[in-house]
């Protein structure tokens, strides 16, 4: 059999090798003397010497001075990643989900007040309104007053944000809410940006491009030199991964901590977060396009149901999930997710496929 040789060069000049299926052959020999001639450094050395004569090699340290570690040199760096331990040390149990998922739209903006502000800033550098302020402060209050109706003693809060002006600003204004103990963490997060409308400096321009969106579909329509809320959708989709890993690898407490009242706050824009609630639960385009904007400084929360997994049910009653947009069939969904468990899945509306097909006579079916 042949060995496996592995070859890592550090500083200073030296070549670790591991021989990981002894004995030498004559092809791994001259492998490991090639290896040396390209480092001659090593040639003279101790492990030169040493090279024929076994079969584990370690020529050198690192440098503070402690031998390398072959078990986990193999694993690629991964045991310098606490939150990547489970690759290590697997366990069956997953850290306790976040209670809740709260997603909060930035205060009132100069843009919302007057539209010709994009002409002479740039949008990531549109800040809040004394008014949005006021809003980011009272939507904090309000998120922590939920969170306290729950009574438990050790909840706290971790935070995405876009990195746009605005929504940095009602960060700030969130966080006047909570001490820096009920603080679990921020991450700033660009795929949470604002969805890219173009070219602003022409401000008729830019409101005739808004009135053929309406007629186009907002979804699919992209703005010249901009997105179209498709193109939101596809990072909006790389976030949604890397926010469930953070979920399951328990991100958001200390190593050993498992506190399951943690809330995540993700503060962002208007359509960017409806795309996220149409990405999460797996809405249609059509059932995208009837959603209504969040106000300014409001929020929608997706909090755990009876079986662990996300409904906005649990906090919001059917009246205002209707105002929000959502129809019968996406309300009964919602229902659903109160109760089932995370992994399962919603056969009836996999299977039924009614917003799909048309020719289904319901009273006549037959199985």
């Amino acid at each position: 059999m042949t060995p496996s040789l592995s070859l890592s060069y550090s500083y200073p000049r030296c070549i670790h090798i591991l021989l990981l299926s002894p004995p030498f052959d004559p092809l791994s020999k001259a492998m490991a003397t090639t290896a040396l001639m390209l480092y001659p450094a090593t040639s003279s050395s101790y492990a030169y010497r040493k090279l024929f004569h076994s079969s584990h090699i370690h020529c050198c340290e690192d440098t503070v001075g402690r031998p390398r570690k072959p078990q986990l040199a193999s694993l690629n760096g991964l045991a310098g990643f606490p939150e990547k331990n489970a690759l290590l040390t697997p366990t069956s149990a997953l850290p306790p989900r976040p209670r809740r998922i709260i997603l909060v739209r930035h205060g009132q903006s100069e843009g919302n007040v007057d539209e010709s502000a994009y002409t002479r800033v740039p949008d990531p550098k549109i800040g809040l309104t004394k008014k949005g302020m006021q809003e980011a402060e009272d939507c904090g209050i309000r998120i922590r007053e939920m969170i306290e109706k729950d009574g438990a003693p050790d909840w706290k809060v971790y935070f995405y944000v876009s990195p746009y002006k605005r929504t940095l600003e009602t960060l700030q204004g969130l966080g006047k809410a909570f001490e820096p103990s009920r603080i679990a963490g921020v991450r700033e997060e660009p795929r949470l940006r604002e969805q890219d409308f173009g070219n602003f400096q022409d401000r008729e321009k830019m409101r005739v491009e808004k009135a053929i969106r309406v007629l186009y579909g907002r979804f699919f329509y992209r703005f010249p030199n901009g997105e179209s809320a498709a193109d939101v959708y596809d990072r909006i989709t790389g976030f949604r991964e890397t926010l469930r890993a953070d979920i399951d690898i328990g991100r958001f407490q200390p190593p050993g901590q498992r506190n399951p009242n943690m809330n995540l706050v993700i503060v962002s824009h208007g359509l960017t977060l409806r795309v996220f609630l149409m990405r999460w639960y797996k809405w249609t385009v059509e059932q995208f396009e009837g959603l209504n904007n969040f106000s300014n400084g409001g929020m929608i929360v997706m909090q755990t149901g009876y079986g662990g997994r996300y409904s906005l049910l649990v906090h919001h009653t059917p009246e205002e999930l209707r105002e929000f947009g959502l129809t019968d069939e996406m309300l009964t969904d919602q229902e659903w997710q109160k109760f089932a468990r995370p992994g399962e899945l919603n056969y009836d509306i996999l299977t039924t496929g009614q917003s799909f097909f048309t020719h289904f006579d319901t009273g006549n079916n037959k199985t």
